[in-house]
């Protein structure tokens, strides 16, 4: 297999909003993002994947932008990302910035002119469509609820917003908006030096030709699929490929929600010209009901295995996979996939770390992922500032699908807002995150689960962290070893093997507080533990494995 760097990279995402705040307003900076520049590379990681710095009214906290090449002013200047990515390079660690292209804000120049007049030069960069008997063009849903459609009286018609209303998609059929878009990503990466992107929503830019109603009910409001991967979405970003990407040695990563495997194939096909690599949603999607995430159903590990294995199998030698939990859209993974009690949290967090960081692909470790950092105790919808949570509050209550109360617990579940609350540093006030006011309140357990408590104990969750990334650049196995499944109908172990050139790893996790007797393939006995979250001389014949213990075993 090619090698590449970005297959031997390991991502860490930053949500700006929430990590560091330097000057003491309560909201996280670009200053404070360089203050601990030092924490990411003792941690060991190579690529900083930074949610959006754009100009923006922060409807959906930045990935509603106004001004795609100037900063936010609540997380600093021009010159201090300047002067962190300066940082960051000199750390020998690259930066990877997310890309927001499927819509815009309300309030870009753009828009502004569009809405103005029928005839307006701008008028096109948008999609813009007649009522139909006074209703919405089609029925097609807001994933942020309601009709993706707002009436717009300055003209008497209606625009296209897949997300929030403040967020109107931008109409790639117009030549025009893709040469501006291009236009803009060869600035950051030729004027700014920048190592890559991330890119928003990237599988619903093509529209079904004649935007066809969509099937009718929830499902409307809560399947991707309907809009994802229309019919140009390929040729849009092969020319975007051409255009930019292939110009510069960057890592690219398309979030494309509905995306299947033989989608993913053609988006990140070794040879199709496009992206590096996508993030898929078939994992996070397996705990989520007719009301979509907000369930308190759990992710069963049978399917679970299923779905990475159909993913490590089917993608290998022609596209290359991420490997994700948590991120900023998702609740804390110790809570949603293991068990966050102060008893098996440490164990099952590096449990957790093992099974993800050991299968063929890029791993992304998101905020305080490293810590065991867990779902934040919401008391009250007053406490919740993301616009879906928030949304989706109002309206299954206000329809009779969900009580309040229901709500809150599932917010408490599967909200996004669990990832967002404020990186916690130490014990002092606010987790050392703010001297002010923090934005979203910081949860209570950082007196206990912060960074100085992690970095000072030696066999703290970060310091396995440190391990699990350094073994990568270690063992050329961990990245392009092929993967086997083992156990598959098995409801509590997920065992798999990596091989390569003759060397083998058999990974065993358990996903259970139970205690469980495995017994080791003949081939791996007496091998050499590579590393494991419970002490253990060796592991041959038959085994107990401990609550959410994990091992790696290299095969002599």
């Amino acid at each position: 297999m090619e090698q590449a760097w970005w297959k031997e990279a390991v991502v860490y995402q930053i949500y700006p909003r929430s990590f560091m705040d330097s000057n003491g307003d309560g909201i996280g900076d670009l200053n404070g993002i360089t203050s601990r520049l030092d924490y990411l590379k003792e941690l060991g990681i190579d690529v900083i994947w930074l949610s959006p710095i754009y100009q923006s009214p922060n409807d959906d906290n930045g990935y509603d932008i106004s001004d795609y090449q100037a900063i936010m002013q609540e997380f600093g200047t021009m010159e201090d990302f300047d002067k962190m990515i300066e940082g960051i390079h000199a750390r020998g660690m690259r930066l990877m910035m997310d890309l927001v292209v499927n819509h815009t804000s309300d309030e870009h120049a753009w828009f502004l002119e569009s809405r103005k007049s029928k005839d307006n030069p701008y008028r096109d960069y948008y999609i813009w469509r007649e009522g139909k008997d006074g209703q919405a063009p089609n029925n097609w849903g807001s994933y942020f609820s309601g009709s993706a459609w707002q009436y717009d009286d300055a003209t008497d018609m209606y625009y296209l917003h897949l997300f929030s209303k403040k967020q109107p998609d931008l109409n790639w059929e117009n030549p025009t908006v893709r040469e501006e878009v291009f236009s803009m990503m060869n600035w950051w990466c030729g004027e700014k030096g920048i190592d890559g992107f991330r890119m928003d929503v990237i599988s619903l830019i093509s529209k079904r030709p004649g935007l066809p109603d969509g099937p009718k009910g929830p499902k409307a409001l809560y399947g991707y699929a309907d809009c994802a991967n229309g019919p140009r979405v390929h040729e849009f970003l092969k020319e975007m490929n051409q255009k930019v990407l292939s110009h510069y040695d960057l890592m690219t990563v398309g979030e494309a929600a509905g995306v299947t495997i033989d989608e993913a194939k053609r988006y990140a096909g070794f040879h199709e010209n496009e992206l590096n690599m996508v993030f898929h949603f078939e994992h996070v999607g397996l705990d989520s009901d007719e009301n979509g995430r907000w369930t308190d159903k759990r992710v069963p590990l049978i399917e679970f295995k299923k779905v990475m294995s159909a993913w490590q199998n089917e993608l290998e030698g022609k596209a290359w996979n991420s490997l994700y939990l948590s991120n900023h859209d998702q609740p804390r993974s110790i809570s949603r996939f293991g068990d966050d009690s102060p008893e098996y949290r440490e164990v099952c967090a590096k449990m957790l770390a093992t099974c993800l960081h050991m299968m063929q692909g890029t791993p992304y470790v998101y905020q305080g992922e490293e810590l065991g950092m867990t779902n934040m105790p919401f008391a009250d919808i007053s406490e919740v500032r993301d616009i879906e949570s928030i949304n989706a509050y109002k309206e299954m209550s206000e329809a009779g699908l969900i009580s309040k109360e229901d709500m809150m617990h599932f917010i408490r579940l599967k909200g996004r807002d669990n990832a967002r609350t404020p990186m916690q540093w130490d014990d002092s006030k606010n987790a050392g995150f703010t001297t002010g006011t923090p934005w979203i309140g910081v949860n209570p357990n950082y007196t206990t689960i912060n960074a100085k408590a992690a970095l000072e104990d030696k066999n703290s969750i970060f310091h396995y962290y440190q391990k699990l990334i350094a073994l990568r650049k270690a063992e050329p196995i961990m990245v392009y070893g092929h993967y086997d499944l083992l156990e598959p109908e098995h409801d509590s172990l997920y065992v798999y093997t990596r091989s390569l050139d003759g060397q083998k790893l058999l990974v065993i996790c358990n996903f259970t507080k139970e205690q469980i007797s495995y017994e080791v393939p003949a081939e791996f006995g007496g091998a050499q533990i590579l590393i494991g979250n419970y002490e253990r001389d060796k592991a041959e014949g038959i085994i107990e494995l401990k609550p959410y213990e994990a091992m790696v075993i290299k095969c002599k």
